[in-house]
């Protein structure tokens, strides 16, 4: 799956996100598309949707905000926003005539997420479930966050000055039709950030926190969620690289098959 540095001028791209139409970092991903292409869509959940993972709206009806000629909110999730641009949109709502109608998205652009998307926050981040989607769809597609220290005060500068140049860069290589690129920035100050590393997953040590409450009826109640531990299981991982001054570069397979276990099963499974 290429796409080359010099055709990202004409490529048509989708900007989504997690944290929803209104967020800071869909703003900071918009001029980071803009820089890419003058042909720049956004599409993103009405609502904040952060942890909704690769979840479909099935049970109830989705509904889409026109803002203006190529921006648009949707009532649901990340996953629904992308199958929704891709499918509704630009065939029906784009005002976009003649060929340029029914030219596809080139590329999905997801973020910049407010917090880090790294070891096992893939599985839960609507984020990236936005980037998956698109990868299903058959469009090359890049999860973006940002490290925020201060979340009520966080800040882009890094996203701001790596983005756009580390997107050209992965563009002009390509990657596979079933991976999508997953590019997390450290929160520290511009001037401490130590490069562009390209690394595998990791894991926290200590998971997704629980924090009991007691309603005014003394009855329980939780929290899922709260402040984590971001020691990574191993060295030279993301989470690792992260938290340590590097933009963090992993891709990520959709296939999930564990080929060397499955091998190891065979003999079993077939006597």
């Amino acid at each position: 799956m290429n796409l080359p540095t010099n055709k990202l001028s004409g490529a048509r791209i989708l900007v989504t996100n997690d944290d929803g139409i209104s967020a800071d970092g869909l703003v900071v991903l918009e001029s980071i598309a803009r820089s890419l292409s003058d042909d720049v869509w956004v599409v993103a959940p009405e609502q904040e949707q952060s942890g909704a993972g690769h979840s479909l709206s099935l049970h109830l009806p989705v509904r889409l905000r026109k803002i203006d000629a190529r921006r648009f909110a949707v009532s649901g999730t990340p996953t629904d926003c992308v199958l929704m641009a891709l499918q509704e949109v630009l065939p029906n709502h784009s005002g976009v005539k003649g060929k340029q109608k029914h030219k596809p998205f080139d590329l999905v652009l997801s973020g910049v997420n407010r917090g880090s998307n790294a070891g096992d926050d893939v599985t839960y981040s609507g984020t990236i479930a936005a980037a998956m989607e698109g990868a299903l769809l058959g469009v090359p597609s890049v999860a973006l966050s940002q490290v925020c220290e201060d979340r009520e005060n966080p800040r882009w500068d890094v996203a701001k000055k790596y983005g756009a140049p580390l997107i050209r860069k992965l563009a002009s290589v390509g990657w596979p039709t079933n991976t999508i690129i997953n590019i997390n920035f450290p929160g520290c100050a511009l001037s401490k950030v130590k490069g562009v590393t390209l690394c595998p997953q990791g894991k926290r040590r200590v998971g997704v926190a629980l924090s009991e409450r007691k309603d005014l009826k003394g009855r329980s109640y939780f929290w899922i969620g709260g402040d984590r531990d971001n020691t990574a299981d191993r060295p030279g991982v993301d989470l690792d690289l992260l938290y340590r001054g590097h933009v963090a570069v992993t891709p990520l397979c959709l296939d999930l098959t564990d080929y060397k276990t499955m091998e190891t099963l065979r003999k079993a499974v077939s006597d």
